[in-house]
């Protein structure tokens, strides 16, 4: 097999603020850490157009019944795992709505299985198996833009109909250029040559942070900024569900937590239930009628 050609991505490169990592004190050592994880954000704020346009794409797909598929290998497929993992406690999306694909499978996801980014004929199976089509977005992640996965997976679902995203470090990437939109974050060389796990990492999570959440706001999955759908199924949310009712409705914790009683423990419906001086099923109706906005259904007349 032909080794890559790794010297052009910069992401590979030697910093040259780091060229004595060894020889630095522990708090010099973990300033510059510090320091290179402020450029990835800059370099994040530059794509900011681009995510936004994805942004809408995915709320788009979504809502019309596709789903958000990140594709990766190594770091960048947990990366993917881990984002689509907080979507339904989050936002109560059913579990296929976003979803991981990591090279090497599940067990990936906790060993490392590095040699499994190199069979792009893999990527393409798994991104089979999901049965893609046009509705979905598939967003392949690669810090390099190189990973043969990624590339398979990328092209797989393009020629399903998939609307497909790159997610990368460098610019001018083979992966890059696989996706109808591309975003390519110039996060430059590590602390670590060549460790993207670090500022690459902490860029790309940055990124499925804005996809996700910001997908699912357009999906009227939020109110002002408060989890309105989230799921409590355990005590921390739970008490988080009684304290949004309250923030969102001015009353106390008591009646926040009896209308959550009434309303079978849907933040949603115990809003619009306080605020309009309805009934459950009543309060269900009107956020089934403007499309699950608590804020539509709040500004509803007559209700």
């Amino acid at each position: 097999m032909t080794k890559p050609d790794l010297t052009s991505l910069l992401t590979e490169a030697r910093h040259p603020r780091t060229e004595a990592l060894d020889a630095m004190s522990t708090l010099e050592l973990v300033t510059v850490m510090n320091d290179e994880d402020r450029n990835a954000a800059e370099a994040v704020r530059a794509a900011l157009p681009r995510i936004a346009e994805v942004v809408d794409k995915v709320a788009e797909h979504m809502r019309k019944g596709g789903r958000l598929i990140y594709c990766g290998a190594g770091t960048s497929g947990r990366l993917g795992v881990i984002d689509a993992a907080e979507c339904p406690p989050t936002f109560s999306a059913p579990p296929d709505r976003v979803l991981g694909v990591i090279a090497g499978g599940a067990q990936a996801f906790a060993k490392s299985a590095e040699g499994a980014e190199d069979d792009e004929g893999r990527g393409a199976a798994d991104l089979k198996a999901l049965t893609l089509g046009p509705k979905d977005v598939v967003v392949g992640i690669a810090a390099s833009g190189r990973t043969p996965y990624v590339l398979g997976a990328l092209r797989h679902a393009a020629a399903q109909g998939s609307l497909t995203v790159a997610l990368v470090c460098n610019h001018g990437s083979a992966v890059a250029a696989a996706a109808a939109l591309p975003i390519e974050l110039a996060t430059g060389p590590e602390v670590l040559t060549g460790s993207t796990r670090l500022k690459a990492g902490t860029a790309t999570k940055m990124v499925l942070n804005m996809l996700s959440t910001g997908a699912f706001v357009r999906l009227n999955k939020t109110y002002g900024n408060l989890m309105v759908d989230l799921q409590a199924n355990n005590q921390k949310l739970i008490a988080r569900s009684v304290r949004i009712v309250a923030e969102a409705t001015g009353c106390d914790h008591a009646t926040a937590e009896r209308t959550l009683l009434q309303s079978d423990g849907e933040v949603k419906a115990a809003i619009v239930m306080l605020r309009h001086a309805v009934d459950a099923p009543t309060a269900r109706t009107l956020l089934l009628t403007h499309d699950g906005s608590v804020r539509r259904a709040l500004a509803a007349p007559g209700a």
